[in-house]
């Protein structure tokens, strides 16, 4: 075999591997190529309770009665340093130094109170969720959208005042 012969063999082996490969990677089923990409944790609002029960003294004790919870949906723990959550009037909590552990909840007061795992408090002196109608929204600490929860003319409520997301 001369020399051109050779290298012309190796160029056609070399291609006949390279199009092997493409259609390899090409037939790959869907979900094996999706399992290699990181999923993202999934935080949401899974209740509201934005009329506290009794009377609204804006006691303490009835500012507290009146929280949004956030659960974690997945395994893994999520740092929400800096994320956010406020109202439709732009009163803003901002999260500091708090990792939700996984598929766990905690519940943002709106009155003072001593930070736990479980309950967070905003520390005001005045109500944030209007009764009538308002909406909590999360973002995460890069301002973009996580979720919201609405109540209010247009949307379900129980008689309590508890919104609950629908599933």
């Amino acid at each position: 075999m001369s020399a051109s012969a050779s290298v012309t063999a190796r160029r056609l082996a070399a291609g006949a591997l390279a199009a092997g490969a493409l259609v390899s990677v090409a037939a790959l089923p869907a979900s094996a190529a999706g399992h290699a990409r990181p999923q993202h944790p999934k935080v949401e609002i899974s209740a509201v309770q934005y009329d506290s029960p009794g009377r609204d003294d804006r006691s303490n004790r009835s500012l507290n009665k009146e929280w949004v919870e956030l659960t974690n949906t997945t395994r893994n723990g999520v740092d929400l340093d800096g994320w956010t959550l406020e109202d439709e009037s732009g009163h803003t909590y901002t999260f500091d130094d708090y990792r939700l552990a996984g598929r766990a909840t905690v519940r943002i007061h709106t009155g003072e109170g001593r930070d736990t795992r479980t309950d967070l408090y905003q520390d005001r002196r005045n109500y944030v969720w209007n009764n009538d109608r308002d909406t909590a929204t999360l973002r995460n600490d890069h301002g973009r959208f996580i979720d919201d929860e609405s109540w209010g003319r247009d949307h379900d409520r129980d008689h309590r005042g508890d919104a609950r997301r629908r599933a």
